[in-house]
């Protein structure tokens, strides 16, 4: 069929192609500005309408806090959680708050593509010159999502006051070092994810397991959990490199498997490997792609 022979072909072409260091640092910038103009387009739609943006962001942010508040009810019976007090445990609760509401921000619309392939849209992306990853990224900028980060900061900043953290210019810098890579490691698990659908068309929830589940795994101390999730988290889908590992650092913890305390810095190459392994993930996905045709 036509439809088959178009999808496929430009799937190739958008999105996998090879080049030179230059062309694909000019691809990377054209994605970045074609990323921008669609988020762009969407935002100024979200703008039009002010007052219902301000309400469905604050009902975002005071629907996320009430993760925080069960934390809450939590130590109202207990001092401690895994060893933790509350005002370390809202530490981790605020970097994996923020880390997960950029990467939502940025890539939440990925977990969209299941329904756009079993529908048949996204053979409208195929057919524009922009990379497909981006258009499916960008598509409905949700800027509501912005009341997650702005509850996991303010979590954060709650945690920064109650908890007497030995800082030195290396802690300082790992922080925002630590946001920036978890950043990065959910994005890439969101673009696995979407790459997955391409096969399991109904595989959303299952993307959701990993990304919000995530989220929500690390907004506690791993001395809580088995050792055998911990060392999933760290070995097989490496979470823990969004937040434990250099919150524990930070906290001045120990390790619960024992492992080096250098790991607080490998979040950036984590992140990096992440990524990379994604990008494989997404292209072999898209070239595996069938337009569901006419």
């Amino acid at each position: 069929m036509p439809g088959r022979g178009r999808g496929r072909g430009r799937g190739r072409g958008s999105d996998s192609g090879s080049g030179s260091g230059s062309g694909r640092n000019g691809r990377i910038g054209s994605g970045l500005r074609t990323y921008g103009l669609i988020a762009g387009m969407w935002m100024r739609s979200t703008m039009a309408y002010r007052a219902s943006f301000a309400l469905t962001a604050f009902g975002n942010l005071a629907v996320t806090a009430f993760d925080f508040i069960a934390i809450l009810l939590m130590f109202s019976h207990v001092d401690a959680l895994g060893g933790f007090s509350l005002g370390e445990i809202a530490f981790l609760y605020g970097t994996a708050a923020t880390a997960f509401g950029l990467a939502d921000l940025l890539m939440g619309s990925m977990d969209r593509l299941g329904a756009r392939v079993r529908d048949g849209t996204l053979d409208t992306l195929l057919v524009r010159p922009a990379p497909v990853l981006v258009q499916v990224a960008a598509d409905r900028f949700a800027l509501r999502r912005l009341g997650r980060i702005v509850q996991g900061l303010l979590v954060l900043g709650y945690g920064f006051a109650v908890v007497d953290i030995d800082w030195t210019v290396v802690k300082v810098l790992l922080l925002p070092v630590m946001l920036v890579s978890g950043t990065a490691i959910f994005a890439a698990v969101f673009i696995a994810g979407a790459a997955f659908q391409f096969v399991a068309q109904d595989a959303s929830e299952v993307q959701n397991a990993f990304t919000y589940g995530g989220n929500t795994l690390l907004q506690y101390p791993p001395s809580i959990f088995a050792k055998d999730l911990v060392r999933g988290v760290t070995f097989v889908l490496p979470l823990a490199f969004v937040n434990w590992f250099p919150a524990l650092y930070i906290l001045d913890r120990g390790n619960p498997l024992g492992l080096p305390s250098w790991l607080a810095f490998l979040p950036p190459l984590v992140a990096a490997g992440c990524l990379g392994l994604a990008g494989l993930a997404w292209r072999a996905g898209l070239r595996s792609y069938r337009s569901t045709g006419s």
